[in-house]
């Protein structure tokens, strides 16, 4: 049973630190957020190119580029069962950040800086809730540091990347089963936390010019290993029978990250700009996590099955410059879940989803933009269930109808010179 309760709180240290602890929100830059989170085959971005495609960042005209903002989410899940009259809703808040700049330091070479907060986030249900043996709370961090070179080979023809540096954070709270208690009648649970988790990775991009109004782009982002060797787990309120084998003490494994691809074209028409970007993430990495309990030996090493499969998101994306101050965008994207039949969790309560978006960026006299998006992204409701949750010997599943919903506000800053 305990080895089932810390493999989940491992992989949700783990996936969510690429993620969105479940919520897939993609927010790396408000200009293209506005435009449904395209961005591969574009340049009017600026600095959040380097995110998008580092490729592109060659063919910005200014010899520096910067851009940094922040999101406000507000993340939205309803939980029933209405064979066992259950019911609980969490509403969680998120605050992703983003910083980039270029410098153009040759006619063909410019070179980069990204530093993001991908999907730093929280959610916590009620204390002892019906599902409180899968999930409490999670209080997630993460910091990626990207730099990266970019080449222009000709007015045609330009490629980019770099390593990609991943710090992260996570404490996690859980029961250790359906009804276990002390003797004065508390719930047996477990925190596990880690701090300080880092991982390489890499990513590489690729622009095509066909001509003065159709560009094609690419962007590949490697599987990333996250190593954790020095995890921490406390128990509470533990019974005097299970004293022996629930102890403190230290935890390791290992999980890779998925790779992902996206490919996107754009299309420039008179003041308007059109862009479609096709993510796929190869997400059948996760078969399985295996977990070390380094101080309980009687534990072992335990082995939680996942299963996840390859998911596709479609993205379309619309610009309109309205003068040299004004810039409106709007956007949608269709997000494929990763998640199969069976395999539905708590912690990260995500189906199928649809997103939409729009904005605009205002430039005063003085060079400096504001950039501003909202974002509503609706999942499709889904009635699921986690069925490998160990319990006396046997699968126990956990299941029932979950609504979610995410709104987002944005606002960055850019100025180039």
């Amino acid at each position: 049973m305990i080895r089932k309760i810390l493999s989940l709180s491992l992989l949700t240290l783990i996936s969510t630190s690429a993620f969105a602890g479940g919520y897939r929100v993609a927010m790396q830059g408000n200009k293209q957020l506005a435009m449904g989170h395209t961005g591969v085959a574009v340049i009017s971005s600026g600095a959040e190119s380097l995110f998008f495609n580092p490729a592109a960042s060659v063919y910005l005209e200014d010899k520096f580029n910067f851009s940094g903002g922040v999101s406000v989410l507000v993340a939205d899940t309803k939980f029933q069962n209405k064979t066992y009259g259950w019911e609980n809703e969490t509403r969680n808040p998120g605050t992703p950040f983003y910083a980039y700049g270029t410098y153009k330091a040759t006619d063909w070479m410019t070179v980069g800086l990204a530093i993001y907060s991908p999907y730093g986030s929280k959610v916590e249900w009620d204390k002892d809730w019906q599902g409180s043996h899968l999930v409490n709370n999670i209080d997630l961090k993460a910091i990626y540091f990207q730099p990266t070179v970019a080449i222009k080979v000709s007015k045609h023809f330009s490629f980019g990347g770099g390593p990609i540096f991943v710090n992260g954070g996570v404490t996690f709270n859980k029961n250790l089963s359906r009804s276990m208690t002390d003797e004065q009648g508390n719930r047996t649970n477990v925190t596990v936390e880690a701090k300080n988790v880092t991982a390489w990775g890499w990513t590489a991009g690729y622009m095509v010019n066909v001509d003065d109004h159709l560009r094609l782009g690419l962007n590949y982002r490697s599987k990333i290993v996250m190593d954790e060797k020095s995890g921490k787990s406390k128990f509470y309120d533990v019974p005097g029978y299970g004293q022996g084998l629930f102890k403190n003490g230290k935890i390791k494994a290992e999980m890779p990250l998925p790779a992902e691809l996206a490919v996107g074209a754009s299309y420039t028409w008179n003041k308007w700009l059109f862009a479609f970007d096709y993510n796929r993430t190869f997400w059948n990495a996760y078969k399985a996590l295996e977990i070390e309990f380094v101080d309980n030996p009687t534990i072992g090493t335990s082995v939680n099955p996942r299963n996840y499969k390859d998911s596709s998101t479609y993205r379309l994306g619309l610009q309109y410059t309205m003068n040299d101050q004004l810039t409106l965008r709007a956007g949608w994207y269709y997000d494929e879940s990763p998640v199969q039949e069976g395999y539905f969790a708590p912690e990260t309560p995500r189906n199928d989803s649809r997103a939409y978006t729009g904005g605009f960026s205002y430039k005063f006299k003085n060079g400096i933009a504001i950039d501003m998006s909202l974002t509503y992204l609706h999942f499709s409701d889904t009635n699921s269930s986690y069925d490998y949750f160990m319990e006396d010997g046997q699968n126990v599943s956990f299941g029932g109808t979950y609504k979610s919903s995410v709104i987002s506000g944005g606002l960055g800053v850019s100025y180039s010179f």
